[in-house]
């Protein structure tokens, strides 16, 4: 699940424009870690005789019929293992008589070996790189995809379209996360297509938008904590005070996880704020 941390990172090109390889079916899921519901892209060069899956979604069997109609298919790729991008991959490769799903998360494969950071995956006329993007959980990945020089990003829920990722221990990790984001700042001019929200037209300039943004909330939260906020609660008492009460647990999971990496972080400079 994504879900959107309770703050606006300002909008940069939302997309309508999809290549005439790749479709959308929505989930019927939605929700507020959720938005719309989960994004199933179908990927499909044209002529080809097999397309691919990215992220099934949760068992709806309609939702799931709807996807294998859309046949036949190479592989069914898993961004991450979140239930509502991963819970109908099983029963999808049933319906399609046993069509591997690859996953980072040896958890998550059918008839596969799991995913290695990096890997190239090819046929029907297209080209995947997996990337390795960790921390939204410990096993995201992105998806690089290209046809005939047309290249679309798959960031699973790593940025969304719409909102901010929630970063929530004991999975998700906001140093990794960083790391992740800053990788992603390198592909200028990339299409970007979310697990969650619409499509956005530049994956590069919505990654420092993120980093950006979760610059500011580490600001405020190292101030929160030297004024004596030394647990989630407080923290998010002092930095979102107006939090929405459905989306609160949300905010808490963000700010264990900025807390834990700024005292990781200390450590490493030895500037002295106290463990919890």
């Amino acid at each position: 699940m994504g879900g959107a941390e309770p703050a606006s990172v300002r909008a940069n090109g939302p997309s309508d424009r999809l290549p005439g390889w790749v479709s959308l079916l929505r989930a019927p899921n939605p929700g507020p870690m959720t938005l719309d519901g989960t994004n199933t892209w179908i990927l499909r060069a044209p002529g080809a005789g097999f397309a691919t899956v990215v992220d099934p979604g949760p068992l709806d069997e309609e939702h799931l019929r709807r996807i294998a109609e859309q046949g036949p298919f190479q592989f069914i790729l898993i961004t991450h293992g979140h239930h509502d991008h991963v819970e109908g991959a099983g029963r999808l490769s049933e319906l399609l008589g046993g069509v591997a799903v690859l996953a980072a998360d040896p958890a998550h494969c059918r008839h596969a070996e799991p995913l290695d950071p990096q890997e190239h995956l090819g046929g029907n006329g297209l080209e995947i790189q997996v990337l390795d993007t960790p921390g939204h959980t410990g096993d995201s990945v992105c998806f690089l995809v290209e046809h005939e020089g047309e290249r679309v990003m798959f960031t699973g829920d790593t940025i969304l379209g719409r909102g901010t990722t929630v970063v929530a221990a004991p999975d998700g990790d906001l140093s990794s996360y960083l790391a992740s984001l800053e990788l992603l700042r390198s592909y200028r001019e990339v299409l970007m297509l979310p697990g969650h929200g619409p499509a956005r037209s530049d994956t590069a300039a919505l990654a420092e938008e993120y980093l950006n943004h979760r610059r500011e909330r580490l600001a405020q939260v190292r101030a929160a904590m030297a004024a004596g906020a030394r647990t989630p609660e407080a923290v998010v008492d002092v930095v979102y005070p107006d939090i929405d009460p459905g989306v609160r647990f949300a905010a808490e999971w963000s700010a264990a996880a900025q807390i834990e990496h700024l005292l990781r972080e200390s450590a490493a400079r030895a500037d002295g704020l106290d463990r919890l």
